[in-house]
C-alpha cells in the first residue's frame, strides 16, 4: 500500500529532519552523511527538492538498514552538539523534531501490522508468551464484559477550542478560538466489536440509504470490503489480525481499522451522528490523558472500556473519528519556509481524529491534538464515538 513506508525508511525521514531543519540549516561546517539521502528520504517537503515517490518507498534495496542506523548515528552525534543551545527556535525545532519522531514511531507499528496483516501467514509481531506482562496492566486491568453503553450530556454554549500557548503543539492547534455549541451528547466509550457485528449482521454494508454518496462509491469500487480491516471469517467465526498474530474477534474490545465511511454509516444506523471536532475537544477537557491504553502499556491492541462513571477511552484505544473538515483555525498562520508544509498544506479534503490510540505514545497527546486522515482511510487504529443531539425546546 503506498500509504505504507518501510521501517527503514521512517528510521530514515526521522534523522534526515534533524539534519534537513537543524543541522544544515545551524552548523556551517556540516557534513552530510549522504548527498542523496536528501532526496530519498524527503516526505513531503517541496522547498527542499523533488521528494522520491511515496508509493517507490518499498522498492529501496539500498540503503541496507544497516547503513540507515549508521546515518542515525551520525545525526544523533551532531545534535549532541546543538541540545545544550537555548536561543529559543533552535530549541522549538528540536522539540518539533522529537514529536515529528513520535509520530513515526506510531506509523513504524501501524505500517508493520499492515504489511504483516496482509500476509496470508499472518505473523506476529510480538510474542505474547515472552511478553513482559508488567507491561500488559492495561490489558489485563480492562478485560472483562462488555460495558453497557450511557450517554453524557453537555450544555455547549461558549467554549474555547485549541491549544494554550504555553507548551508545545503543533501549529495546527493554534490559535485558540471560541466555538459555539449546541447541547449534545456523547457515549461514554467507543463502539464494540460486538455491536459493529450487528451492523454487519443487518446488512449495513448492502443499504445505500446509510452512507454518503461518497462512501457509497468507495465500497461499489472496492466491492471485497465487508467488516473492518484485518478482520477474518473462518467457519462462520470472526478472527481479528493483531500484532500478537491472528486472533478470536473478542466482543467487548473496541472496534478499530474502520473508515471515516463506515464510521459515519455506522452511526446512521444507530441512529446518532459522530460529534464534531469541537464537541469532542470540549467534553474532554480535563480528563487525565494518563490512564489511556497508550503505546507504553505494551498491549498494542484497544481494550474493553472499564466500569466506572463518566466518559471512558477518550484517550488512547483508538483514534476517534469526527464529523468535522480538517481545516485552518481563524488566524492560523503556517510557519515560514519548508517547515511550513508540515501541516498546513493537508488541510483539504481529510477528516479530523481525536484522542491517540494504543500506538499513540502517552506523552504526545493532548485534548487539542488535531490527527487528520482522508475518508477511506482504514490503516490507522480509528473507531467510532456516538453523539446526539439534545433537544432544545
Amino acid at each position: 500500500m503506498a500509504d505504507a513506508s518501510p521501517p527503514k525508511w521512517h528510521l530514515a525521514h526521522t534523522s534526515w529532519f534533524f539534519e534537513t531543519f537543524l543541522l544544515k540549516a545551524t552548523l556551517p561546517d556540516y557534513t552530510v552523511f549522504h548527498e542523496q539521502f536528501e532526496y530519498l528520504f524527503n516526505s513531503y517537503y517541496n522547498g527542499i527538492g523533488q521528494p522520491y515517490p511515496r508509493t517507490d518507498r518499498g522498492f529501496l534495496s539500498r540503503p541496507t538498514v544497516a547503513e540507515v542506523l549508521a546515518y542515525r548515528r551520525h545525526v544523533d552525534e551532531q545534535m549532541h552538539g546543538l541540545l545544550n543551545n537555548n536561543e529559543k527556535s533552535l530549541r522549538e525545532k528540536i522539540v518539533l523534531g522529537l514529536n515529528h519522531e513520535q509520530q513515526h514511531q506510531e506509523l513504524l507499528l501501524t505500517d508493520t501490522k499492515y504489511n504483516f496483516g496482509n500476509n496470508p501467514l499472518f505473523p506476529a509481531y510480538l510474542d505474547q508468551s515472552k511478553h513482559d506482562a508488567d507491561r500488559l496492566s492495561v490489558s489485563h486491568s480492562r478485560s472483562g464484559a462488555e460495558q453497557p453503553m450511557s450517554y453524557r450530556e453537555f450544555a455547549g454554549g461558549l467554549v474555547s477550542i485549541g491549544a494554550v500557548d504555553n507548551g508545545f503543539c503543533f501549529d495546527n492547534e493554534l490559535p485558540q478560538h471560541r466555538v459555539f455549541l449546541a447541547p449534545y451528547a456523547l457515549a461514554n466509550r467507543v463502539v464494540s466489536n460486538a455491536e459493529y457485528q450487528q451492523f454487519i449482521a443487518d446488512a449495513g454494508y448492502q443499504t445505500p440509504g446509510l452512507w454518503l454518496s461518497d462512501g457509497w462509491s468507495w465500497l461499489q469500487q472496492h466491492p471485497e470490503i465487508c467488516a473492518p480491516l484485518y478482520w477474518h471469517q473462518r467457519d462462520g467465526q470472526w478472527f481479528e489480525y493483531t500484532l500478537r498474530g491472528l486472533q478470536p474477534l473478542r466482543a467487548a474490545d473496541p472496534v478499530c481499522h474502520v473508515s471515516f465511511y463506515e464510521a459515519d454509516a455506522f452511526a446512521r444506523w444507530r441512529g446518532e451522528r459522530l460529534p464534531t471536532e469541537a464537541e469532542w475537544e470540549s467534553a474532554s477537557v480535563g480528563i487525565e490523558t494518563a490512564a489511556g491504553n497508550f503505546v507504553d502499556a505494551g498491549s498494542l491492541h484497544p481494550q474493553p472500556a472499564l466500569e466506572a462513571p463518566g466518559l471512558q477511552q477518550m484517550f488512547g484505544d483508538v483514534w476517534e473519528w469526527t464529523v468535522s473538515a480538517y481545516g485552518p483555525y481563524p488566524g492560523f498562520r503556517p510557519a515560514a519556509g519548508a517547515i511550513g508544509e508540515y501541516n498546513g498544506k493537508f488541510m483539504s479534503n481529510q477528516r479530523v481524529l481525536k484522542g491517540g490510540s494504543c500506538a499513540t505514545p502517552a506523552d504526545h497527546i493532548r485534548s487539542s491534538y488535531r490527527n487528520f486522515f482522508y475518508p477511506p482511510d482504514r490503516w490507522q487504529f480509528s473507531g467510532i464515538r456516538l453523539a446526539r443531539d439534545l433537544d432544545t425546546e
